[in-house]
């Protein structure tokens, strides 16, 4: 009787049958940014809003011509998006080979985590406006104290997430590889590591993410090129194209390094999900 009952095939682990595929959730993802795109040229081409709140699309599209070719705020659009990458992967790269060891070392060490887990927890929810001016006192207005706003934002959510990746490994498995003859430094790079790299990648998605958001604000202060500097100089004379123009080259690029992160980490950890 039971075996009449059964319909469908055994599910696996990590697949639901049934469930909408990847491919679909691209399909609705792409419907509703031409969507929303849709609604921005019906809005601006009626005239509901004032093109000094929102300029239309084509005017948009003017200005980012104007930018790559003469250049807007003394500089061109590449000049101002190769200032922000150097400060974004600067940053990035140096909490990549810091946040990652410490968190690590926070996960398998008591000591270390009682050192830096009360200094993470206290300043990452504060926003980088509010330690900026700290920051300005202790290291001047020069290129340095940029990188290291966008190198502080990131730092915390790295950290921890590879703290998180650490404590998420079964001791079943540790003991497992110790009966194998395993020795602690083997312990660490084969069993840790390897179990904690999809909440690194996390901590890494994330910690990219917020760079982005923080350079804005990294810079405010003396800055003469870069993205952030361009919507915020542009900010000052209402010149809303420039604004929406910056922030579509911002999101642009947040995005590029979202997927490439996506891409490395199937490379890297094609298990994920599937146990």
């Amino acid at each position: 009787m039971a075996n009449k009952l059964f319909l469908g095939k055994p599910a696996t682990p990590g697949k639901v049958y049934g469930a909408p595929g990847a491919g679909y959730s691209g399909f609705i993802s792409m419907v509703t940014a031409a969507t929303l795109i849709a609604l921005w040229f019906l809005v601006t081409s009626l005239g509901l809003i004032k093109p000094i709140f929102l300029p239309s699309p084509f005017a948009v599209y003017d200005k980012f011509i104007e930018a790559v070719t003469y250049g807007v705020a003394n500089s061109t659009l590449y000049q101002h998006t190769a200032a922000s990458l150097g400060r974004v992967m600067g940053a990035f790269l140096l909490a990549l080979v810091t946040a990652v060891p410490i968190g690590v070392l926070m996960g398998v060490n008591r000591l270390a985590r009682g050192v830096f887990d009360p200094i993470i927890e206290f300043y990452r929810p504060l926003p980088p406006l509010a330690y900026l001016p700290l920051v300005i006192i202790w290291f001047g207005i020069g290129e340095f104290p940029k990188v290291f706003l966008i190198f502080l934002a990131i730092f915390a959510p790295m950290a921890i997430a590879a703290r998180a990746g650490v404590k998420s490994v079964s001791i079943e498995q540790i003991h497992a590889a110790y009966a194998m003859g395993a020795s602690s430094r083997q312990i660490i790079t084969h069993v840790i590591l390897k179990a904690a790299l999809p909440e690194i990648f996390t901590g890494m998605r994330i910690g990219i993410g917020v760079g982005w958001t923080t350079l804005v604000a990294a810079e405010m202060v003396a800055s003469s090129r870069g993205l952030g500097f361009m919507v915020l100089n542009a900010a000052q004379y209402l010149a809303s194209d420039v604004v929406i123009m910056g922030i579509l080259v911002i999101g642009f690029f947040a995005l590029i390094f979202d997927l490439l992160l996506r891409h490395l980490e199937k490379m890297l950890i094609p298990w994920k999900g599937k146990v």
